[in-house]
């Protein structure tokens, strides 16, 4: 069956996150957005795991169910911790198939820190540890290193990471196959580093609230169970991995460099003429993930690997309808034409991958149709994010066509 999976979100134990992060709540806006299955994030916390024990039909073949959505056992661990005279922050998504496995796993990273802290729980164990910890338990959990390029808390962070994943696992290295791209990088980025060419790169929201589950996803055509899925990951098997859903990378939130507080945001090439100080405070910048991923390329850009997942790139639909409204996107507004277009298209997913152009312009207001489909061509305004803040993305609003920056032919072919 073909679907759409979001692996990677918080529950309401998480810090800063919606009081609406419940398993009710992820499966009304799952149902809406147009997801079959959902992570459920943060099993390592007791009062969580006990809602999700609690809420999910057990189906017996690691997955498990809330009404018509299907949840699989997922959690963060923020690693922080010294090695060789460094000290890393790197973050790693766990993937168990049964609660039993979660329940041993919990008790062992219970002996190494306070679990019940927060729902994305922040231990010193180093993440080549972590891994071992979790596979001597059960060979069948998968951990998937999150947001690889997130600058303070990620595997190839410029502020706390590794050059090559080799010095982070360690002899746990060959037991990882899939990598989380993030959201200020999209694969096509990734793809400049032949290293990671044997892995899956995955895609998830990372969300803190229902509305924003599903702003980066990953579409299968598989049988629903956990053995298959891991499988499919493990194998990078394109006929049943279709594609990946992304954000356009400049939205998210660490793409260029630069001080948020000082208001500098800067591209890899003025970071290097600033000799990497800002030029308001005359400190350090934050490195993003672009200048990252060119420290660390051996490719150029535009080369896709014969073994590539293809993406497609996406702007969500409630700021799509802010932007031909002219108003904010948790406006009223949005709110009433968002569920108007739902009520009679079925899901945001439906209007933004599946629907035909001429449905689109036969169904709604027709700018709205038409910046929808300049999307899917990539024909986009981006005003990158830094430093903690998020980008702008906007639907271009003449008739020029192609990829937008950083884009490629890639997404254009997939539509």
């Amino acid at each position: 069956m073909k679907f759409i999976a979001d692996f990677h979100i918080h529950s309401k134990y998480s810090r800063a996150t919606s009081k609406n992060m419940d398993v009710r709540h992820l499966a009304e806006w799952a149902k809406l957005k147009g997801i079959t299955l959902m992570g459920t994030g943060d099993f390592t916390h007791h009062l969580w795991l006990e809602e999700l024990k609690q809420n999910l039909e057990d189906l017996g073949n690691g997955l498990f169910k809330h009404k018509d959505i299907y949840f699989i056992l997922t959690a963060e661990i923020s690693s922080i911790y010294s090695k060789n005279g460094r000290v890393y922050r790197i973050h790693n998504l766990i993937f168990a198939p049964s609660f039993k496995t979660v329940d041993k796993i919990n008790e062992a990273l219970g002996r190494r820190g306070n679990l019940a802290s927060d729902g994305r729980p922040i231990l010193g164990v180093d993440a080549s540890e972590l891994a071992k910890i979790v596979f001597d338990i059960d060979e069948n959990c998968m951990v998937v290193p999150g947001h690889i390029w997130t600058p303070w808390f990620s595997l190839f962070g410029s502020m706390s990471g590794f050059d090559r994943i080799e010095d982070c696992f360690e002899e746990q290295t060959s037991k990882i196959f899939a990598l989380e791209t993030g959201l200020s990088s999209d694969p096509a980025m990734n793809w400049r580093l032949s290293a990671l060419d044997r892995f899956t790169l995955i895609s998830n929201s990372d969300s803190h609230s229902p509305q924003k589950i599903g702003r980066e996803a990953n579409v299968f055509d598989c049988e629903m169970d956990y053995t298959t899925i891991r499988e499919v990951l493990k194998t990078k098997d394109k006929k049943r991995f279709l594609y990946t859903i992304e954000f356009f990378p400049e939205e998210g939130k660490y793409h260029f460099d630069g001080h948020r507080n000082c208001g500098v945001c800067f591209s890899p090439k003025e970071t290097k003429e600033h000799k990497g100080i800002c030029p308001k405070c005359n400190k350090p910048l934050t490195v993003g993930v672009l200048n990252r991923v060119d420290c660390l390329a051996d490719r150029r850009e535009g080369l896709t690997p014969d073994n590539a997942i293809p993406f497609k790139s996406l702007i969500p639909l409630d700021e799509i309808i802010a932007d031909v409204k002219g108003v904010k996107k948790g406006s009223v507004a949005v709110e009433r034409e968002y569920m108007g277009l739902l009520a009679k298209f079925g899901t945001e997913f439906n209007i933004l991958l599946y629907l035909k152009d001429e449905e689109l312009r036969q169904g709604m207001f027709r700018p709205l149709a038409e910046n929808i489909i300049k999307m899917r061509l990539g024909q986009v305004n981006a005003q990158p994010g830094y430093d903690g803040e998020y980008g702008i993305i906007s639907v271009k609003k003449n008739n020029a066509s192609g990829p937008a920056a950083g884009g490629t032919e890639q997404q254009l072919s997939l539509f």
